[in-house]
């Protein structure tokens, strides 16, 4: 079965690549850890950025690993089974995760941060400068 492409107008050309990553989106489109992407306002020292916060409860700091390889954000959770225990109800499961997030080109990961459960990392947004330029037309004869 071929899928039919959701970019495929003939005035959108070279956007493969977005497409591409849009199906690997949807392919990943986990409900665990559950996270929030807000925008945070320009200020005096910082332009607008972006923060995304996974709720990581119970996961500690090496048990994490966040990652940027080429445009993809990864951030990963490994938690070990804790065979000392015995539980009568395990409601908190010890699982792993992986969430990644496309980005756009230029799009700088600033830090992450963790506290109260929470994992936070900021992303710097590139203030694109708009340019153009004229193309020479060539008359031939």
């Amino acid at each position: 079965m071929s899928r039919v492409p959701s970019l495929s107008s003939p005035f959108l050309i070279g956007f493969d690549q977005i497409e591409r990553a849009l199906d690997r989106v949807a392919k990943g489109a986990d409900g665990y850890p559950p996270y929030n992407i807000e925008r945070l306002a320009p200020d005096q020292d910082n332009p607008e950025r972006l923060r995304i916060t996974l709720a990581v409860a119970g996961f500690t700091l090496d048990q994490l690993e966040v990652t940027v390889e080429e445009n993809e954000l990864a951030i990963r959770g490994r938690q070990h089974e804790d065979k000392e225990r015995q539980y009568l109800h395990r409601g908190i499961a010890a699982r792993q995760f992986q969430r990644v997030f496309v980005l756009a080109d230029g799009m700088e990961v600033q830090g992450a941060d963790l506290k109260n459960g929470l994992l936070s990392i900021d992303l710097a947004r590139p203030q694109p400068a708009r340019a153009v330029r004229a193309v020479r037309i060539v008359e031939h004869e």
